[in-house]
């Protein structure tokens, strides 16, 4: 099964962006706060599963992290042309992102292949499993990928909150607001004990879907936001379209 190769976390560009070019200006400009960091471990393979706020949700959560993330990427981030596309590739690369072709018939099984490479590295793996980012802050539907990966690795699943980064990174702006962000680590969840105690077989899809509300609704509590039970995909698309949010996807009011 085709995947994508991924290379070694000893990345000096990465170091560079993190520590020199980047990473204190983003501290400065929104003294991002941490809880439960402690959550992460300090060497192994895992899988850091975060709500998707903004596209510097993959800045931020790197930032307040000892060890450097594997993110996959769509793969129009690394086929861009001219200037401008090469030295978008070499951004991306350089801090770990590597590219998926989500319209691919076999994505998902590219990505299972992808993120077992970065497992038996000993790396993390960080992964939105929305899929894209929420139109409006809270937690939407997840894909049930991450809930694959989970379930044929049996590594350490860690959810994120991402605080406030919408606010400081609204869908259309590329240099952020000065907003205080905050990123919340959750308890690890081992995939094959929680499918055993439900009595569940990790290799049944309807597993997979159960694990991934799990997970998702764990999120919307982390982040202190309400959970939706519609893909944001779907929802960004009936607001393009001009007819509003689907039915039971509004916005709560009150």
């Amino acid at each position: 099964m085709a995947h994508v190769e991924t290379k070694s976390m000893n990345n000096g560009w990465y170091r560079f962006f993190k520590y020199v070019l980047i990473g204190p200006w983003l501290w400065l400009w929104n003294r991002p706060f941490t809880e439960g960091l402690g959550n992460v471990p300090k060497q192994g393979a895992a899988m850091v599963v975060s709500n998707h706020q903004a596209v510097m949700d993959s800045f931020y959560l790197p930032l307040v992290c000892p060890r450097q993330f594997t993110f996959p990427a769509k793969k129009e981030y690394f086929t861009g042309k001219g200037i401008i596309g090469s030295l978008q590739r070499f951004f991306f690369t350089s801090v770990g992102q590597v590219p998926i072709d989500r319209k691919a018939k076999d994505a998902g099984g590219a990505l299972v292949e992808t993120a077992k490479s970065v497992f038996a590295r000993g790396d993390l793996l960080g992964i939105y499993p929305e899929g894209t980012r929420s139109p409006d802050g809270r937690v939407y539907r997840g894909r049930t990928g991450m809930a694959r990966i989970a379930m044929e690795t049996d590594v350490p699943v860690i959810p994120v909150a991402m605080i406030n980064v919408a606010k400081a990174n609204p869908i259309g702006t590329w240099i952020p607001r000065p907003v205080k962000v905050g990123v919340r680590f959750g308890t690890p969840v081992s995939p094959h004990e929680w499918a055993r105690k439900r009595g569940l077989d990790p290799k049944e899809h309807q597993t997979m879907r159960d694990f991934t509300d799990f997970i998702m609704h764990g999120l919307a509590e982390l982040t202190g936001v309400e959970y939706v039970d519609h893909y944001a995909s779907e929802v960004k698309e009936s607001l393009a379209a001009g007819n509003g949010y689907p039915e039971g996807a509004e916005p709560n009011q009150t």
